[in-house]
């Protein structure tokens, strides 16, 4: 695959965003992206929008304040949280599949203290307004989580629509759930085992790695099929809204086959 090249610096960008826009996939409970030209180019010759929407909808960014009370909000997120290198980590995951620490431990390239994790399990390939997608999708464990948390890692982005095993979030019997009322009897009747025993705890993961000050990122899309398994470096800027829960984000990696682009450290030197 070819992807955009800066010509001075040789630089590849390759898209890790779902196309995002009016009908995008939203939650289940959550009410869809709506958007409409309040101004037309037949009417004034030129066009602007209006948008209604849940800012959980495409590839978004949470921030701690989505889960923690008094956390930051997506606009206070240091930019050494939004710039910088990782690793994209190949681990496939089928239906109700959970990453698991030995997952992290052993994925190449491996996982390096201060890294952007980004996991790629194979679930982009159903995003879609579907049952599937939303209740079937693999989740990060409490353990991994914790895991990422003791690498100090600075960012943490999956492939699938949340970062909890969907059992452990209001889709299923937490909070205000099931919002995807047919989930817990599917889980039962297909595994025989209870859902709110395997998954006691609301949100675990996605808590613990906001609580650590961990930014996350959902519904990673795009290109990212070509790009797992590598090293990169990535670009995921939200608005400047400090109050934010979550925004929609262009999520970029960028490699350097040359191996020549540096930045400058900005000494006198």
């Amino acid at each position: 695959m070819t992807f955009p090249n800066d010509p001075v610096t040789g630089l590849q960008f390759v898209e890790l965003s779902h196309e995002w826009g009016h009908g995008a996939p939203s939650m289940p409970g959550d009410d869809d992206v709506q958007l409409y030209r309040a101004v037309k180019h037949g009417q004034h010759g030129v066009m602007a929008h209006r948008i209604r929407m849940v800012m959980h909808s495409g590839t978004h960014m949470n921030a701690p304040i989505h889960l923690v009370q008094k956390g930051a909000g997506v606009g206070e997120i240091s930019l050494d949280h939004l710039f910088g290198n990782g690793v994209l980590v190949d681990l496939p995951k089928g239906r109700w599949g959970l990453v698991e620490p030995e997952d992290l431990e052993s994925a190449t390239p491996e996982i390096r203290e201060g890294d952007f994790v980004v996991i790629v399990t194979g679930w982009h390939e159903k995003y879609s307004d579907s049952l599937e997608y939303f209740g079937d999708a693999p989740g990060l464990s409490k353990a991994a989580a914790d895991w990422l948390i003791a690498k100090k890692v600075r960012l943490v982005a999956m492939d699938t629509p949340q970062i909890d095993h969907p059992l452990a979030t209001s889709l299923a019997e937490h909070r205000g759930g099931p919002l995807l009322n047919r989930l817990p009897d599917k889980y039962r009747t297909e595994t025989g085992r209870d859902p709110k025993a395997d998954f006691p705890d609301w949100n675990i993961a996605h808590r613990n790695l906001l609580e650590a000050g961990i930014p996350t990122v959902e519904n990673v899309g795009g290109d990212v099929a070509a790009v797992r398994g590598m090293r990169a470096t990535f670009h995921a800027a939200p608005w400047a809204w400090h109050e934010g829960d979550a925004c929609p984000i262009r999520f970029v990696a960028m490699l350097d086959p040359t191996g020549e682009c540096r930045i400058e450290t900005g000494s006198a030197a």
